[in-house]
């Protein structure tokens, strides 16, 4: 169970605070401190860099805080490589530039058909483009997984998994125990991008390839020459090294700054002074934040930290919250069978620890009016659906769950062994009878809020 917000608004600010730590050392450190220089952004450390935190862009912000730490990596880096400077960031421009055209490939699947941005398209903030709740792949495209695709977009500063997380000693309070928190996926299996990369690729119910197909589609690409400027002339001699090439290559195209972190929502520009909220946006965003009815800020931070970073809206932590089953999956055909998140059946070490059944992590709420899918099963395909679910999961179950012979069949996607890692605090803090957290005109109001999070607002066109 998490945390409430009352005691720990602070931890959970500083956390959604947390800077990325670059998983592939010079290449993603690089990506970051590039995007500040290129904008001749200030340093975060000085005056100008303080000014930037309380008044500029988020997207600025963003860049800025990452800026020095990235530079010192590729100081330390360039001097360990006997590369200039230039070299380096050279070095990032040509895995980023490669990454994208992987990411675009479908020709890196055992089909041929399915490439990343498939599932994750960019138009839609990198979550899928139809309202299909898990999409389709495989060899034949026709197979299906059991979770629907989440967001590539914000996973900058997503912490790796902990069991037991804590702050660091300069961020906060280590006493504070917050539980299961940070890892990539739904279950949190996975902490670097290359990783998370990984998964897609090998499934057989995704794009189904093998390092070997993988090698062969890059050979053949018309970016060949260009992967082995970047590589190496040799890369191709072994399937092995090919693969985890295209792995780093994709991981530092999606930590590509202006793509995939840009902090360009209206919210931002309401928190940076240079918007206005509508009067329906501000209600929506004080149910949001309310303690005692939405209470969504317990787990989708949304305030700045306070050093000015642009909230994340996720505490990254792994919580259970009782969606129902989605019959609709063939893999829920079998009634004996559960997707339980931390305990499996996709990850492993956990298996069999009861603590961790149920729990799936908490992802980000921007760009979320994009999506067409919702909760890791993709059950309901409208944020008011999502909102009711909350407000009347308690209240009025038979809305969300079977119902047999007068009794209503609660939780039906998990055993009831499970049952006491269930959240319940507000609003899962009622029972039948109770007035819902949220009427209809309040689910209105935090939709209309919920649609503030998307990012390429233009304040001049407001």
């Amino acid at each position: 169970m998490r945390l409430g917000l009352t005691g720990i608004r602070g931890r959970a600010l500083r956390l959604a605070a947390r800077r990325l730590v670059w998983p592939v050392g010079v290449a993603l450190a690089m990506t970051t401190a590039l995007a500040a220089c290129d904008s001749q952004a200030p340093t975060a450390g000085g005056a100008a860099g303080r000014e930037v935190a309380s008044s500029a862009p988020l997207a600025s912000v963003s860049a800025v805080a990452a800026a020095p730490a990235a530079a010192s990596v590729v100081q330390a880096a360039a001097h360990d490589a006997g590369q200039t400077r230039a070299q380096v960031y050279e070095s990032v421009r040509q895995m980023t530039a490669l990454g994208k055209q992987l990411f675009f490939d479908a020709s890196l699947s055992g089909s041929g058909k399915l490439a990343c941005a498939s599932c994750h398209s960019p138009d839609h903030a990198f979550s899928p483009a139809n309202s299909l709740s898990v999409q389709l792949g495989g060899n034949d495209m026709h197979r299906s997984g059991m979770r629907a695709a989440p967001t590539l977009k914000y996973l900058q500063s997503v912490p790796a998994f902990a069991e037991h997380y804590h702050e660091s000693d300069d961020e906060g309070d280590e006493s504070v125990d917050a539980g299961p928190t940070g890892g990539l996926t739904w279950d949190g299996r996975v902490d670097r991008g290359s990783d998370q990369a990984r998964i897609p690729l090998l499934s057989s119910f995704e794009m189904g390839s093998t390092p070997q197909k993988v090698t062969a589609a890059v050979k053949a690409a018309p970016y060949a020459d260009a992967f082995r400027a970047a590589f190496g002339e040799h890369i191709f001699d072994n399937d092995d090294a090919t693969f985890k090439a295209v792995l780093q290559a994709l991981e530092t195209f999606e930590q590509t700054p202006e793509l995939f972190y840009p902090y360009t929502s209206k919210y931002d520009a309401y928190l940076a002074g240079k918007a206005q909220l509508t009067q329906a946006e501000l209600r929506g965003l004080q149910v949001f934040n309310d303690e005692k009815k939405g209470n969504c800020a317990s787990c989708h931070i949304s305030q700045r930290s306070k050093d000015g970073a642009p909230p994340q809206f996720s505490d990254f932590g792994l919580i259970a919250i009782g969606v129902p089953r989605n019959r609709a999956l063939p893999v829920n055909r079998d009634p004996h069978f559960y997707d339980l998140g931390a305990c499996g059946p996709e990850r492993a070490d956990l298996e069999g620890r009861a603590e961790f059944c149920g729990i799936f992590r908490t992802p980000t709420l921007r760009n979320v009016a994009l999506k067409k899918s919702f909760f890791h099963n993709g059950i309901y395909h409208s944020l008011a659906e999502v909102l009711r679910f909350y407000a009347q999961r308690d209240t009025n179950p038979e809305k969300f769950y079977p119902v047999s012979k007068g009794k209503v069949q609660k939780f039906d996607d998990l055993p009831q062994r499970y049952w006491a890692n269930l959240n319940t605090e507000p609003p899962f803090d009622r029972k039948p009878g109770d007035r819902p957290a949220l009427d209809e005109v309040e689910i209105k109001d935090v939709v209309a809020f919920l649609n503030t999070l998307t990012d390429g607002y233009k304040p001049a066109a407001q």
